[in-house]
């Protein structure tokens, strides 16, 4: 049989995957195991990267068994990740110096703080479209070099490696012979220069470190290296690599500027694409890169929610008020309302608009007559709350709201989620066929890379829409919803 299927890694923040997609784009198998979450102090979330490492060969052996392939029968391995979340190794050997720090951390807020008091961070958001915020690589990085013994001067020699987690796993994946990462990885760094589509020596000065540590970068649909054969019985291609939000817009043929997606996991992350031209946002959004295809770059707006699924998790794990996540469509139906109930799930901090690291969460607007269902559809309408801020700043910066909203992820096939969204937001909200389109941007962009899939255009007739919920609430009653999350969030912030 040829090779003609196409093998995604979708390492996110709370599990790891791999999804075998035929030359359609279709699924055909897949397997996923849960990552373990560990939270060493208040605001800090890191991972073990070995158990990372452990996760993606099973899923990826589990996932070409269940389809019956062997590896010399798929032409491309595709790889997607959680962004800025660090890892620092040794160059030889592979041994890793310490857990990963995941991007929601909030440990180097104080760092972020010190170094806008001293006025950097009008250039850095020139240079590289984001905020001076402990949610990007550049601070923990400097946090890991600065901790642990010896690390700055071995880094200094170029006996260390820094990488996220697609690196981290592409340099494993090859046996050691590539450290490399894709633009759109790179451009989440805060030490990545847009304009230049380099790592940037004025950004490396400011937060200390070596150039020796950084990876080269590479266009999206680049070809990274060859897996060891041992790992899967013969050499796979990697040919595809992207961040998660960035492969889910891909995923999603968001091409055409003015597209937005947003996608439900962990964390919630909504993009426009901008095309061509960056443009900084006026109203607090992160200016990133959507993909680079053919050393030509592409651009967005983002908006990034920390805490989305991640709420329900804690209503399961935390409270015991779910035994799983669908169970949060049965209490959100069993209500009318919350009665006043607003969960504002600040656990590490406020993301876009806000860039509060020190809010904390808060359960505001109790009564006596509160119950189970009144939280846990509290903690669903967060979502859709959140999701208005970020539509209302990316308006004020397009000069209108988009015309549907593109979404996926874990929490989209809840239909009463989609509907309120759709309501709050008063926007059609598009769920496609495919709803795991972070697995799919990752094999898109490999499948381009190794001519398995023609070009943009056919990925975007190919994309089909499952369902389109359009909004019906009231004007009034929308209104007052939002504003009581608006009060809710006033009640949180440190400032």
């Amino acid at each position: 049989m040829a090779a003609s299927h196409v093998l995604a890694i979708d390492q996110g923040t709370t599990s790891t995957r791999a999804i075998l997609f035929d030359r359609h784009g279709r699924p055909v198998a897949s397997a996923q195991r849960e990552l373990v979450q560990h939270y060493p102090a208040d605001g800090w979330v890191e991972h073990d990267p070995e158990a990372i490492w452990q996760d993606t060969l099973e899923v990826c052996r589990t996932a070409l068994g269940r389809a019956g392939l062997g590896a010399e029968q798929v032409a491309a391995l595709g790889i997607t990740n959680q962004r800025e979340t660090t890892v620092l190794w040794e160059r030889e050997g592979g041994r890793v110096l310490h857990n990963a720090i995941v991007w929601q951390d909030r440990r180097t807020a104080a760092a972020c703080r010190a170094l806008i008091r001293e006025g950097a961070e009008p250039l850095v958001r020139a240079r590289t479209g984001l905020l001076l915020d402990p949610y990007f690589s550049a601070t923990k990085l400097v946090w890991l070099l600065d901790r642990i013994p010896g690390a700055r001067v071995r880094a200094e020699r170029g006996e260390l490696c820094f990488g996220t987690i697609d690196s981290f796993l592409l340099f494993r994946l090859t046996g050691g012979r590539v450290h490399a990462t894709d633009a759109t990885n790179a451009a989440r760094t805060l030490l990545f220069d847009l304009t230049t589509q380099q790592w940037d020596a004025w950004l490396l000065d400011l937060f200390g470190v070596p150039a020796a540590l950084l990876p080269e970068v590479r266009d999206n649909d680049a070809h990274f290296g060859t897996t060891d054969p041992a790992l899967f019985g013969a050499a796979v291609p990697v040919t595809g690599m992207a961040g998660d939000q960035q492969a889910a817009a891909f995923g999603q043929a968001c091409f055409a500027p003015g597209m937005v997606k947003s996608t439900y996991g962990t964390g919630c992350f909504a993009l426009m694409t901008l095309g061509a031209t960056p443009r900084l946002s006026e109203h607090r959004l992160l200016t990133t890169l959507a993909w680079r295809l053919g050393g030509q770059a592409s651009y967005a707006l983002e908006g990034s929610i920390f805490v989305a699924g991640a709420a329900l998790q804690w209503l399961r794990d935390g409270l015991g008020l779910i035994s799983d996540t669908p169970a949060s469509e049965a209490h959100a139906r069993a209500i009318d309302d919350t009665d006043g109930v607003y969960l504002v799930p600040a656990f590490t901090g406020l993301g876009a608009p806000y860039w509060d690291p020190d809010a904390r969460g808060a359960l505001l607007g109790l009564t006596r007559n509160t119950g189970a269902s009144q939280v846990v559809r509290a903690a669903l309408e967060a979502v859709c709350y959140q999701s208005r801020d970020l539509m209302e700043a990316m308006a004020a910066d397009a000069g209108q709201m988009p015309a549907a909203l593109r979404v996926d992820g874990g929490m989209v096939g809840n239909d009463w989620l989609m509907q309120f969204l759709a309501d709050i937001l008063a926007v059609p909200v598009e769920r496609p066929v495919v709803t795991e389109t972070t697995a799919l941007g990752a094999a898109c962009l490999a499948g381009l890379g190794a001519g398995v899939y023609g070009s943009m255009t056919g990925l975007a007739a190919g994309w089909q829409c499952q369902r389109r919920f359009e909004p019906g609430m009231a004007e009034t009653r929308r209104n007052r919803l939002y504003d009581g999350w608006r009060h809710a969030v006033a009640r949180v912030r440190s400032g």
